[in-house]
């Protein structure tokens, strides 16, 4: 079994070549182990954030590469440990050579996510910051970077130790009171409970709330362009991503498959796909299987786009459409294409029921164009998009949360039926231990922080 007492060695960054490539070594012995190949100023005299140039030279006394050497001194550093980070040129097979001369000096390779697993358990950071930092990593939209930093630097775990400690006190209110339960004294204050239920209730409840837009923010919107053959699907995913992205043509059923391509919308991304036109009658196989494939990224699709040929298809087959996706509860945008075709004032005449709620746009002049995108992002972000406050991202997070809420429930129906302090309390110490284990203050499962440390890349 590896142990923390072993040094650890691993290229920090990302595969191919650069101009710069750095490994990372970390654990007791780290500066003792680069002074063994590192030709230079002699490491273990030096003061810690301090920068050295010199070589790492192999076993045999060749020189591998002119490097520049980074020490931090525990516990100043990521991991709390000991950290050394070799900067040498970003050649796959000169960084390669450096791990060989590393592991042979006595360090033994570093699993996923262990650098940053040794800082949560050398207590550098709870477990939800570290959670964080993958999602930093993997971050692709401002929106996404930004809430992952904030949870990086406490925003989440601050919010969650404030109920903790709202929560503890009560309950040491509660335990003095079985401790003095023949005296038949009452330190907690009933009334004030119930508000500190209600307050705790209600800040749970916002955060788990958040978690649909945190999974918005991390994972992207998919968004499903559904219609006829020959409504403009195509052209309109062209002007949506001001690309020549997807084959435009008269013919009906150019498209036989789905197109997928990412647009940033105010720092969301949404998934635009492209499926073939969707008509009940072709004797085409091909087109069969494209129009299967329509309905099933429509049903999958967390908003339906609609796009309609305004001047073919009347009103009454669009609200037909519109009676569909709500009866499968599908979230949807209904937008009329080739608007400009129309007379002037003969768009409110042929939808009269619907006029309200369509877009007019011409795909293929790429007027109102962005008109789509404002809706996208409002139908999706309802007005909670603020990185500045916390939102749940994570999946562990939200089941844990659902947890803190249904004890808080126990605790006010436990209340209303007067029930003993010993219950109480355990209901108390229940909501605690789901709140300590977001953040990692309670005994962890093993097989949890590997799931969870599996998850990053080798060199963090």
């Amino acid at each position: 079994m590896f142990t923390q007492d072993q040094t650890i060695a691993a290229i920090a960054t990302a595969p191919g070549v650069g101009a710069i490539g750095v490994i990372r070594l970390s654990g007791p012995d780290a500066i003792a182990i680069t002074d063994r190949i590192f030709k230079g100023k002699k490491l273990e005299k030096q003061a810690t954030h301090t920068l050295h140039f010199g070589k790492i030279v192999d076993t045999a006394g060749h020189t591998i590469d002119e490097v520049v050497v980074s020490l931090y001194r525990g516990p100043r550093s990521y991991t709390g440990e000991d950290v050394i980070e070799i900067s040498g040129h970003g050649s796959p097979y000169i960084l390669q050579r450096i791990m060989e001369a590393c592991t042979t000096a006595g360090a033994r390779l570093a699993l996923p996510g262990e650098y940053t697993q040794r800082a949560f358990l050398n207590g550098k950071m709870d477990l939800a910051q570290a959670e964080a930092v993958a999602d930093l990593i993997a971050a692709d939209s401002a929106a996404a970077q930004q809430t992952a930093l904030k949870q990086l630097r406490g925003g989440f775990s601050n919010d969650l130790k404030q109920l903790r400690a709202q929560l503890i006190e009560f309950a040491a209110l509660i335990e003095l009171e079985l401790d003095f339960a023949e005296e038949d004294v009452a330190f907690a204050d009933r009334d004030k409970l119930y508000g500190l239920i209600n307050e705790l209730s209600n800040a749970t409840h916002q955060l788990i709330h958040s978690f649909r837009l945190g999974n918005v923010i991390k994972n992207g919107v998919s968004v499903a362009i559904i219609g006829k053959p020959n409504a403009g699907k195509s052209t309109l995913l062209n002007a949506l991503l001001n690309e020549e992205r997807a084959i435009v043509s008269d013919i009906a059923g150019t498209t036989r498959d789905t197109i997928e391509e990412i647009l940033n919308i105010n720092g969301l991304l949404f998934r635009l796909i492209d499926t073939a036109g969707i008509r009940e009658n072709t004797s085409d196989a091909i087109e069969q299987i494209g129009v299967g494939r329509s309905l099933e990224k429509m049903r999958q699709a967390d908003i339906v786009l609609y796009l309609f040929d305004a001047q073919s298809e009347d009103e009454a087959a669009v609200l037909q459409q519109q009676q569909q996706f709500e009866a499968e509860g599908l979230k949807y945008l209904l937008v009329a294409n080739k608007a400009d075709l129309l007379e002037p004032g003969a768009a409110q005449q042929r939808y009269p029921a619907l006029w309200e709620q369509l877009l007019f746009v011409s795909a293929k002049q790429k007027t109102d164009i962005e008109a789509i995108r404002t809706h996208l992002f409002d139908t999706v972000s309802e007005g909670q998009v603020n990185t500045e406050n916390t939102i749940v991202t994570n999946a562990r997070h939200h089941a844990a949360l659902l947890k803190v809420a249904e004890c808080l429930d126990d605790i006010h129906a436990g209340m209303t039926a007067n029930i003993s302090g010993d219950l109480l309390a355990l209901d108390i110490r229940r909501c605690l231990y789901y709140l300590s284990l977001i953040t990692g203050t309670v005994e962890v499962d093993r097989d949890i922080l590997g799931t969870i440390f599996g998850r990053f890349c080798i060199g963090k």
